[in-house]
């Protein structure tokens, strides 16, 4: 009980530490978070409206990553970026910028395959009125990715939620360096095994809440588009 009057002390106080950890956590999720939709999106659409020998095979590969291991993200890339690795002269081992490829690829498998259904979805609905206007191919990914933007920000959203509950992936690339590329998950498993149950807790309820509120706006933005479509 008395950890967690102080977990919710340090919150309350402003604590520079946790909340900068708050705060590169953040930083991290959403600019994984971004990348992977710049790829996602597109490549999900293009899914959605293009036949080609092996499609088939290659969506229900995709579908499949959606709940890849996040050790196994971040071996590949902690593989990729060590000084063995094809990309180790970058030097970007055991910084933000790894945390952020790691979560990048751990979450663009969902956003390409929630992408796919959705725009497949409204392409079964659209094509005959497409088709009749001559809209070309180029034209259709476009149309049906702005029609169903508001679906796509519930996807992002997903996307961010996975990202930051995120613990093995970033804890492989980042190295749970203080100060530099500690996380909140990291940062609870450290302090838990550490003893420090205060700052843990005051994280988790941080977490908590933000899971709470990525939840919130998705199902909100849902509403608002139901409604404003009549």
């Amino acid at each position: 009980m008395s950890e967690t009057l102080t977990a919710w002390q340090l919150i309350a106080s402003g604590d520079a530490t946790l909340f900068a950890i708050v705060g590169l956590s953040l930083a991290v999720s959403l600019t994984a978070v971004v990348a992977a939709g710049i790829i996602g999106f597109p490549l999900g659409a293009i899914l959605a409206l293009t036949r080609f020998p092996g499609r088939t095979a290659m969506v229900v590969v995709l579908n499949g990553f959606m709940g890849l291991p996040p050790v196994v993200v971040g071996l590949s890339v902690y593989l990729l970026l060590s000084r063995s690795g094809p990309l180790g002269e970058l030097g970007l081992l055991f910084t933000p910028t790894a945390m952020v490829i790691a979560q990048a690829f751990l979450v663009l498998p969902i956003i390409a395959a929630l992408t796919r259904q959705t725009v497949e979805d409204l392409w079964l609905e659209y094509r005959e009125e497409l088709g009749a206007m001559g809209v070309g191919w180029a034209s259709r990914v476009a149309t049906l990715l702005w029609d169903s933007r508001f679906s796509l920000v519930t996807v992002l959203l997903a996307g961010f939620g996975r990202a930051a509950a995120e613990v093995g992936t970033v804890m492989i690339v980042g190295g749970n360096i203080d100060g530099f590329t500690r996380t909140m998950t990291t940062t609870i498993a450290l302090e838990t095994s550490k003893g420090n149950i205060a700052l843990a807790i005051g994280l988790g309820i941080i977490l908590i809440l933000l899971i709470l509120l990525v939840n919130a706006t998705a199902w909100g933005v849902r509403v608002w588009a139901v409604e404003k479509a009549g």
